[in-house]
């Protein structure tokens, strides 16, 4: 089962819970899909994108249970980086972690991301 994952701020994932589903960041909403990272894109888009923020999730997702509304397509350099055109049910979700900052401002992944 390959892993895709979203970092997403704490109050916004409440949100997903209480609907039953996750209906994308408003950087989603504007550009017609929910944005994902492989775990190899992931840190690269923690910096670029949530540089200093603090109270932050990484959702893990399990990218086969979100079927053909899941696309692989080019972004950043080139990358092909994965966009879910539908709202993502809760089901998909493999396992939700905290993603803290440390002291030196860079976010701390958990150790199956890798480093």
């Amino acid at each position: 089962m390959p892993l895709i994952y979203k970092i997403c701020p704490r109050a916004l994932w409440r949100e997903a819970e209480a609907l039953g589903r996750f209906t994308g960041a408003p950087v989603d909403r504007t550009d017609g899909f929910i944005h994902f990272s492989t775990a190899a894109q992931v840190r690269e888009t923690a910096a670029r994108h949530f540089a200093g923020q603090d109270d932050l999730l990484l959702v893990a997702v399990d990218a086969e249970a979100l079927g053909e509304a899941l696309r692989y397509e080019p972004s950043r350099g080139g990358d092909l980086f994965p966009h879910l055109y539908a709202d993502m049910p809760l089901s998909a979700v493999r396992t939700v972690s905290d993603l803290p900052l440390g002291t030196d401002g860079i976010h701390r992944f958990p150790a199956e991301i890798g480093a």
